[in-house]
This record gives structure tokens, C-alpha cells and sequence, in this order.
């Protein structure tokens, strides 16, 4: 993992990348590795209840770099 400290007006924000040189545990607090975990539980709730719900997923693909809509069928439509 690697980390970059930057500046957003008066406040310094720490982001954490992937690496397998440092340990995530030695970069960040408990404290900010429990939002970690909660945040990412909610966001997965939040997609599954839209499944449940035959809702459409907002997505973004790599390859082509656009965000899109997945629904429940399968069909795609991207932003413009």
C-alpha cells in the first residue's frame, strides 16, 4: 500500500492505495478502519436491496472509462 497525504482547503486527507509493501493496519487508525469496513457493508446493502427490488444499478466501466445503469434484465445504459 502506498499513501498520499493531500490537502483539501484546511484539511489533510490521508489515501491509502494498494501495495503489498506496507501493512493497511500500520497506516490507518481502528477507528478508521471500522468506517472502512461499515461503509463498504453499506454500500453492499444498499446494491443487494436494489436487486431485491428489481431497481437499476448505477456502475462504472473500466475498459471504456463511462459510468452506466445495469437493471435487473441485464441491459445497460450509459451517461452521457
Amino acid at each position: 500500500m502506498s499513501v498520499d497525504i493531500k490537502q483539501i482547503g484546511d484539511m489533510k486527507i490521508k489515501v491509502v492505495s494498494e501495495n503489498d509493501s506496507i501493512a493497511y493496519k500500520d497506516i490507518i487508525s481502528d477507528q478508521d478502519a471500522e468506517m472502512d469496513r461499515r461503509a463498504i457493508a453499506a454500500v453492499r446493502s444498499a446494491i443487494e436491496k436494489a436487486k431485491v427490488c428489481n431497481k437499476p444499478i448505477a456502475k462504472f466501466d473500466v475498459e471504456t472509462k463511462r459510468a452506466y445503469l445495469e437493471y435487473p434484465d441485464g441491459s445497460r445504459e450509459y451517461a452521457n
